[in-house]
């Protein structure tokens, strides 16, 4: 099975007629992810059990869009695991197919043999994310001939598993049926895992500019994160205005640029000047950040690009968190990590927020807000405008290019990673909410969340300095994260309950 990896503008009439003859396409969905089967069997249990075993986990792998490697049929007896020549033979598949397996489920048709799963693991050596599923017992069906015991077998296998270092995730219940709503839940889940482990390990970012002055809450460890694999590659805001400087106003691949950009919002409120400003930022970046290869940025923006270029940065930001591609302002990498996160899990647009106000006395809400470069997404009705904030010291002439509006209701995941260099380890909290439809009269980009057990939460952030900035998406993924970044990432990260 194949892994599937996973314009001139003449004014807002033109503009206006140009957006609605291109659109822009939506989010890509999540990767696909492939995972390697092991079927554990043990000789003194039914081995049809295994064979049958076999075809469910297969079934519902394939029914959730799920690719797998897995030993073929004839090769071992059921086409299980039991034996050492038979993890031999299934690690040498698993190492033949490495770059493509994302992580392991191991099902426990019957109770299977510890010894066996193990040792395939630690001679594969894939250090990828592990499912142990153990298959439910019919009380119906409690003779010989139907009997599992996977109830205990899986006992015996996460008891060697640790034994031998072995990091691995459980199912929500014990046992599961692999046709049951449950046990789909938690493929899906892991799948999510995957995602995140895979896309965190080796993950590059693009740091656009330097961090300004006044944002010490951004600082971060470049160390820290290359010990975790995890790369930053640098540029000054000099090279990128003197890139633009290079550029000519009827270059195709500006005008091609400002097509996007007035097929993705509203732009007939902002002058054409700062849209083709806006154009020849955004190739610039897309161009270097091709260059050096990464696909997710942190960008400099207060206020120097607006003070020496006379734009903000926002909605080419926006347009790259919409396409997956996370973008954070104020050069806060570990903001963009925070995204990347919930990107990889929901396989949906995330953004980088302010825990920025209360909302009224209600202790469980908030008022999230940027100002803003949200993903379009995001929004029920975003327009193109200028930035409130800053036009009051650098003038609003200087500050077009945000994405403004009200932010839609909806599930919330959230979440947040830092560096500490005091223990040198990463750490963060992530929990789940939901965006209200509580009504909100503000500028920028905001919305009112409803998170339960908000107050506990707000004094951990304080307790602990965490940034006041937050990750966010549209999706429940917390727990995927969680599991990824604890379990396998070995970072320290709060479960908001």
């Amino acid at each position: 099975m194949a892994l599937h990896k996973i314009v001139s503008n003449a004014g807002g009439k033109a503009r206006a007629a140009r957006a609605r003859q291109s659109v822009r396409p939506a989010p890509p969905p999540a990767p696909r992810v492939t995972l390697g089967v092991i079927v554990g069997n043990r000789g003194f249990f039914p081995g049809h059990l295994a064979a049958t075993g076999r075809e469910e986990i297969l079934r519902a792998l394939a029914e959730e869009g799920i690719d797998a490697v897995i030993i073929d049929a004839n090769a071992t007896n059921h086409g299980a695991i039991e034996s050492r020549a038979e993890a031999r033979a299934c690690a040498a598949l698993f190492r033949q197919h490495r770059e493509r397996i994302d992580g392991v489920v191991v099902t426990l048709p019957n109770f299977g043999d510890e010894r066996a799963v193990a040792d395939t693991l630690r001679l594969a050596g894939l250090d990828v994310p592990v499912l142990v599923h153990a298959t439910s017992d019919d009380p119906s069906k409690m003779k010989i001939d139907h009997r599992r015991d996977a109830f205990c077998g899986k006992m015996s296998v996460c008891n060697v598993l640790t034994q031998y270092g072995i990091r691995y995730s459980l199912t929500t219940e014990h046992t599961q049926r692999a046709e049951s709503p449950g046990f789909r839940r938690d493929l899906r889940q892991f799948a999510a895992t995957c995602r995140v482990v895979k896309g965190l390990r080796g993950a590059r970012i693009g740091a656009i500019g330097a961090r300004p002055a006044a944002f010490k809450t951004v600082r971060y460890s470049e160390k820290i994160l290359e010990a975790a694999g995890i790369s930053v590659e640098p540029i000054d805001l000099s090279e990128i205005l003197g890139r633009i400087a290079r550029l000519k106003d009827k270059d195709a691949a500006v005008q091609q640029k400002l097509a996007e950009m007035t097929a993705y919002v509203d732009t007939s409120g902002v002058p054409d000047a700062a849209l083709l400003k806006m154009a020849k930022l955004g190739l610039v970046m897309d161009r270097w950040m091709q260059e050096v290869e990464v696909t997710v940025s942190a960008v400099q923006c207060w206020t120097s690009l607006e003070e020496y270029f006379g734009v903000v940065p926002c909605t080419l930001m926006s347009m790259m968190s919409n396409a997956n591609l996370p973008s954070a302002c104020e050069v806060d990498v570990m903001g963009t990590i925070s995204m990347l996160a919930l990107t990889l899990a929901s396989g949906t647009p995330a953004a980088l927020l302010d825990w920025n106000n209360n909302y009224g006395d209600h202790p469980d809400k908030a008022v999230c807000f940027h100002c803003s470069n949200l993903p379009k997404d995001f929004f029920e009705a975003p327009v193109m405008d200028y930035q409130e904030i800053i036009a009051g010291t650098v003038g609003r002439e200087n500050t077009f290019g945000t994405i403004v509006g009200k932010v839609k209701a909806g599930p919330m995941s959230f979440a947040r990673f830092s560096t500490d260099d005091r223990t040198g380890a990463i750490r963060g909290y992530v929990g789940e909410g939901q965006f209200t439809r509580d009504k909100l009269s503000t500028f920028g980009g905001a919305g009112v969340v409803e998170i339960a057990n908000l107050q506990p939460l707000l004094r951990h952030i304080c307790r602990q300095g965490f940034e006041h900035h937050v990750a966010g998406t549209f999706s429940h993924v917390a727990d995927a994260v969680h599991e990824a970044t604890t379990q396998y990432l070995g970072w320290d990260v709060l479960r908001h309950a």
